[in-house]
């Protein structure tokens, strides 16, 4: 299976990530150094960026600056999704974020993780798996969305919390 196939994959994985392009990051750096810099009042340039830098970009879609990810290709945005500043998703699998999503300032999505065996660590391996935002989720100010998480239609996290098991609908987490 190519590499690129593997990091788009529905399923989480292990692997060595040091076999990935580099050309693919730094594309991403490239797209969001832009978006960060452009002016306010170009929204349409903006928007622009955000439709070669993401895999899906729904035409509501509105994120503020700073916001950085590992390729962009990996986020799908299917409706309204509000993206507040300092934003970071670690787009290694997969990340959907449902219609009506509002994700507040210095939130984290992270897909990525390392092995839990230090030899392993040192060896480059890394895990990942998907993250999914149903439709209508709200997640509070510095919060953090680990990989293999889906978080459920009409759900809220408060600020601050960790979620590392999936959330039901229509429920409000918080620690």
């Amino acid at each position: 299976m190519e590499l690129l196939e593997i990091l788009k994959r529905p399923e989480g994985y292990a692997g060595q990530n040091r076999n990935l392009p580099a050309d693919w990051k730094a594309n991403a750096q490239q797209l969001c150094w832009e978006y960060n810099n452009a002016a306010p009042n170009q929204p349409k340039q903006r928007q622009a960026i955000l439709q070669k830098l993401l895999g899906t970009c729904h035409p509501l879609t509105f994120i503020e600056p700073d916001f950085h990810c590992d390729y962009g290709f990996n986020i799908h945005t299917h409706g309204l999704a509000v993206i507040n500043y300092n934003c970071v998703i670690l787009d290694t699998s997969p990340v959907h974020i449902g219609a009506g999503a509002f994700i507040a300032p210095g939130v984290c999505l992270a897909c990525s993780g390392h092995s839990l065996d230090p030899a392993q660590r040192s060896e480059g391996i890394s895990t990942s798996a998907p993250i999914t935002l149903e439709d209508d989720v709200w997640i509070g100010a510095n919060a953090v969305v680990c990989g293999g998480v889906t978080i459920g239609k009409g759900s809220m996290i408060g600020a601050g919390s960790v979620v590392t098991r999936d959330i039901p609908a229509g429920v409000v987490a918080a620690g």
